[in-house]
């Protein structure tokens, strides 16, 4: 709860993540691909926060986006990881703070999550596990969601890792300034771990 008296924004913000997956805005896209909301929220908290807070934060929003979708697949992992990294830099480290580096942190996070569900793809389609169809192979209905399938790598699955990547790589510098500077302002750093 300490939490939340510190950062009254903290649940707001987390919940427009899921809702801008959701909503899917028309304006940021780039070849029909959107960007990866859930690291450009994430990004700055876990520079701001350290590394607890932003383990527990990528948890949070690894769930509430895994929530949406019911491929078998999880962004949990990946942005836990990322939340224990990014906090150990903000922690460690001279402040974050140049364009190029957050660019740079986002363009490498959105990498770790997309190859993460590449991998759960894989190793669930090499498993035939969570198929309804004979002989293991993976429902239709469900590679539609999201496109990563390792047989549709070659095609849609790298331009949408290719496109997502270089999107939210293209909008961190802005968008993770300005929440850096909300979460700063609002006694970000305070009991960091």
């Amino acid at each position: 709860m300490a939490l939340f008296s510190r950062h009254p924004w903290f649940a707001a913000s987390l919940l427009l993540v899921p809702v801008l997956t959701l909503a899917a805005p028309g304006w940021p896209r780039l070849a029909g691909v959107g960007p990866c909301w859930a690291i450009l929220w994430l990004l700055p908290w876990a520079l701001a926060e350290g590394r607890l807070s932003a383990i527990i934060a990528g948890a949070i929003l690894g769930l509430l986006l895994d929530s949406l979708h019911h491929g078998g697949v999880s962004e949990m992992p990946a942005l836990m990881l990322l939340g224990w990294w990014w906090g150990r830099i903000g922690r460690m480290g001279a402040p974050v703070e140049r364009s190029f580096s957050l660019g740079l942190l986002a363009l490498l996070g959105t990498l770790g999550v997309d190859l993460s569900l590449m991998l759960q793809w894989a190793l669930r389609s090499s498993l035939g596990v969570g198929s309804h169809l004979p002989g293991g192979a993976i429902d239709p209905a469900t590679l539609a969601q999201t496109g990563w399938h390792l047989d549709d790598l070659a095609g849609a699955g790298l331009h949408v890792l290719l496109a997502r990547t270089l999107l939210t790589a293209l909008l961190a510098p802005v968008l993770c300034s300005l929440q850096l500077l909300l979460w700063r302002q609002q006694g970000g750093g305070v009991g960091r771990r």
